[in-house]
């Protein structure tokens, strides 16, 4: 049986980390941890911002619903409020599904 490593969670991810994800600048993240009571990242001493993996998973549906469907930040905001359980899991859909895209464009590749 092959050895298989097991992908390393981290605790914490830096803005920097977070704004390469996300392919943004650290401006949007900022005005959407205003905007989003959901948004609360830990910081250090220094200020720096230090989000959480749940922090993430929110930036990840807050993207979706704003860049992907469409909606307004208000619209975003009221829809994360009423559906909460449904919107996480939508997303945790949504992410395995692009892990296993992922999986097959690599398998293609290789054949």
């Amino acid at each position: 049986m092959p050895y298989k490593e097991r992908e390393i969670n981290k605790m914490y991810y830096t803005m920097g980390e977070v704004t390469e994800m996300f392919d943004v600048n650290a401006s949007q993240i900022r005005f959407y941890e205003k905007e989003f009571e959901v948004l609360k990242p830990k910081k250090n001493k220094k200020g720096n911002r230090l989000f959480t993996p749940e922090d993430i998973e929110n930036l990840k549906i807050i993207f979706h619903l704003v860049d992907d469907k469409g909606f307004t930040l208000k619209g975003a905001k009221e829809h994360m409020k009423s559906n909460s359980g449904e919107v996480k899991e939508n997303q945790k859909i949504i992410d395995s599904l692009e892990r296993l895209k992922g999986f097959l464009l690599k398998l293609n590749d290789e054949i």
